[in-house]
């Protein structure tokens, strides 16, 4: 476990590069669904802090034209980010945004305790930083990505182009894809790099009150934020959501349970 190429940032403490020991788990293939997340909903009427809150924050180039009024205005030091009033997981550009043909795609604008609200719904926990790792990794120890060492921006769904003002992916388009784009790793999982960052248990650092993500997201550029490698981690705050922010769930297994 662990940044094997000094890549990482000092302050997010990749290293050192250290063996990790973990029980028998089971983890997600792919991070939570739109489709998931509104069983869930539907099903406990359960709303998101976003939702309670009465924000979340939204990249600036994907506003909904009819969220422009609905701005409260943008990050300090990063002002590609902006509040904006009515943005939550089934509005995730803000008001005139929805989910509609998007059921594939993760849930996102969920805070670590809308996702441990979740899992405890489905019976699930969210996996252990640790865990995350062994599993994003596919089998390939100390390499950068589920793949190999190679970069290859076909392979996941990060920034092209001129961070953060221009995007060039196909179409210009920037965003969330089906959680099943891009091939699987060696352990069947998708998208452990890229797409968006997913929460784990772990507080960061460990007596600290933010809690770990990994993965990276769709925002994610050399440029910038060179955290779509799988050893790579960042962290938020546990009432925190973001257009780029989601989660996977990991389930315990007994002996005995066939798995």
């Amino acid at each position: 476990m662990g940044d094997a190429f000094d890549e990482g940032h000092p302050d997010d403490a990749e290293g050192p590069v250290r063996t990790v020991t973990v029980e028998p788990f089971r983890i997600d293939a792919t991070a939570v669904t739109n489709a998931r997340f509104a069983g869930f909903v539907r099903a406990t009427g359960y709303r998101t802090e976003a939702e309670r809150y009465g924000s979340s924050f939204v990249f600036h180039l994907l506003l909904h034209p009819r969220a422009r009024d609905s701005v409260l205005g943008a990050v300090a030091g990063a002002p590609w980010w902006l509040g904006v009033e009515g943005a939550c997981w089934s509005a995730p550009e803000g008001p005139g945004s929805d989910v509609e043909g998007r059921a594939d795609h993760l849930v996102v604008h969920v805070s670590y305790h809308d996702a441990l609200a979740y899992c405890a719904w489905a019976g699930a926990r969210l996996p252990t930083e640790a865990e995350w790792e062994y599993a994003a990794r596919g089998g390939l120890e100390g390499r950068r990505y589920p793949w190999g060492d190679d970069f290859d921006a076909d392979r996941m769904n990060i920034w092209q182009g001129d961070f953060p003002r221009v995007s060039t992916r196909p179409g210009g388009a920037t965003g969330t894809v089906p959680v099943d784009a891009y091939g699987p790793n060696g352990s069947g999982l998708y998208n452990t790099s890229g797409n968006v960052w997913e929460w784990c248990a772990d507080r960061f650092p460990p007596a600290g009150t933010e809690r770990v993500i990994r993965g990276g997201s769709y925002l994610c550029h050399a440029s910038y934020c060179n955290r779509y490698r799988v050893a790579a981690r960042s962290r938020n705050t546990p009432d925190s959501s973001t257009g780029h922010g989601g989660f996977r769930c990991a389930w315990d297994v007994t002996a005995g349970d066939g798995t």
